[in-house]
């Protein structure tokens, strides 16, 4: 059987609102917020008796999207958020962006940190790495035209 699709990519967060509020500010659209709880959810996971806020945000053109995840149980027993780039593991989401000067203007009203600069990779993208809600780390990219 052939791969159909990335479904999501899950971020484990302390504030769901305000990891909400970045995202939307992104320009991404709240599908909807649930809790996850059950027997079952523990079997998928491998964590007995979990509680998990959870909210899922799509990207505009409906292709992408990010699962928000608040653990309520059990206790958070590891912290990556404030990773360099360059440690082992999941680096970042990358976005494309139709203004990155207005998309980081925004985005750093909200606390998001410029990691680096933004760049010019030929004469075909101006990219940028920044930190958001939590130390997330996401790239954000302007075709040029």
């Amino acid at each position: 059987m052939a791969l159909k699709r990335m479904d999501n990519v899950g971020i484990v967060v302390e504030d769901l609102d305000e990891a909400i509020a970045f995202f939307l500010e992104l320009g991404l659209v709240l599908e909807g917020r649930t809790t996850i709880e059950g027997e079952w959810a523990g079997r998928v996971t491998g964590l007995v008796d979990q509680r998990v806020e959870i909210a899922m945000m799509r990207t505009p053109d409906g292709h992408s999207r990010i699962e928000l995840s608040r653990l309520v149980t059990p206790a958070i027993v590891e912290d990556h958020r404030n990773a360099p780039v360059n440690a082992l593991g999941y680096l970042r989401v990358m976005f494309a962006v139709d203004d990155l000067d207005d998309t980081l203007e925004r985005l750093c009203m909200r606390g998001a940190q410029l990691v680096g600069e933004v760049v010019r990779y030929q004469n075909s993208y101006l990219l940028c790495y920044l930190r958001g809600p939590e130390g997330i780390l996401i790239g954000l990219a302007q075709e040029l035209n």
